[in-house]
């Protein structure tokens, strides 16, 4: 199997580095940024959903909707953007088959310890200038990051040429997109632009506060990655998703009982712990099951299908804080993300990846 020089996977990881530091201090910023300028939760909820790439100058609602159809926004932390799908796919012709669920579970906790810092670095934007400043260097990350792609050798790129996605490739990842459908609509609910706002109308913090918390949630998070990779090669993709994901939906519904705001970010930091130990294996998974020449055409499908979904969680979760209903946005992502958790097992436990000898018992 030809495989990609290591030049490539660093080059892979430098990008998902600079990209997780800036949707690190996006996502503590955005709802502060756009609160200074005069918009409602409900129009924050709508602006995050959209996907809004810059808090530009612009202080017309209208014309901030505008640029937030124009691209990607960082508000959950993690990556979204169209770009994702081919990268993903490209890491998969980077590595050997065998090495494949540890690289993604650094390519998780490369941009994990990035998005770490990029909070740190939120916590000093505590004037509209140094917000503003942080907003430039988001633009300039954008810029950097499109320059390394350049920079990729052929040898990423599909040695077997076909469809994006064929008929036989699409019919086993339509159930499976369905489901992280139902996954990604929970989890709009909660994205961390979204938790970082609830947290500042609920207990009144600032990003002084939210940067550190929010740091500290991408650190544990990003230790996750490692250890999901090394599970995942003991008791199967699959099982590694659902036995993490259920327990840390199961906090999430605890957050919003929380009488004040140390309690509130430990139970996140406890959730974010385990929770996000679904991603490098949820990529792992979906790459497996198709063929070579069809891994970024299933990446791009799920992750469209997932993007699509996430983006009506904030709506009405910004809807929510309005009309006070604090909990609400955590009780039905809660909910909704453990219906997606029974409905996976049930569907794909018996169904091992590529590289996986067999069922997992």
């Amino acid at each position: 199997m030809r495989c990609g020089q290591p030049r490539d996977y660093r080059l892979l990881l430098a990008a998902r580095l600079l990209r997780g530091f800036g949707f690190g201090f996006m996502a503590v910023i955005l709802g502060l940024q756009l609160e200074r300028r005069g918009l409602s939760p409900a129009q924050i909820g709508l602006v995050v959903s959209i996907g809004l790439l810059t808090a530009s100058l612009s202080t017309q609602t209208w014309q901030l909707v505008l640029a937030g159809a124009t691209g990607m926004l960082g508000a959950s932390s993690v990556d979204l953007g169209p770009f994702l799908a081919l990268e993903q796919s490209t890491l998969t012709e980077a590595v050997p088959a065998a090495r494949r669920n540890r690289a993604f579970g650094r390519y998780s906790l490369t941009g994990g310890l990035a998005a770490a810092a990029g909070g740190l670095a939120a916590a000093l934007a505590t004037s509209p200038a140094a917000a503003q400043l942080l907003l430039l260097i988001y633009g300039a990350v954008g810029l950097i990051t499109a320059g390394l792609a350049l920079l990729l050798s052929d040898q990423v790129e599909s040695p077997v040429p076909g469809p994006a996605l064929s008929r036989a490739g699409a019919r086993p990842l339509a159930g499976l997109a369905a489901l992280f459908a139902v996954d990604s609509l929970g989890g709009g609910f909660v994205v961390q632009a979204v938790i970082a706002y609830w947290l500042h109308v609920r207990f009144g913090a600032g990003s002084g506060v939210l940067g550190p918390a929010l740091a500290a949630i991408a650190l544990v998070q990003a230790g996750s990655y490692e250890v999901a990779t090394r599970l995942a090669d003991r008791i199967g993709l699959v099982r590694t998703m659902v036995f993490t994901h259920l327990p840390s939906n199961v906090l999430l519904l605890l957050v919003p009982l929380s009488p004040n705001l140390p309690t509130a970010v430990t139970l996140l930091i406890l959730r974010f712990s385990i929770s996000q130990m679904d991603v490098p294996t949820r990529q792992a998974y979906v790459t497996s099951i198709v063929p070579p020449s069809e891994r970024a055409g299933a990446l791009a499908l799920t992750g469209s299908v997932r993007g699509v979904a996430q983006a009506v969680g904030p709506v009405l979760a910004g809807a929510a804080v309005q009309t006070a209903a604090y909990g609400l946005p955590f009780v039905l992502a809660g909910l909704i993300k453990i219906g997606y958790d029974l409905a996976l097992y049930a569907a794909y436990s018996q169904r091992p990846a590529e590289t996986e000898t067999g069922p997992r018992r």
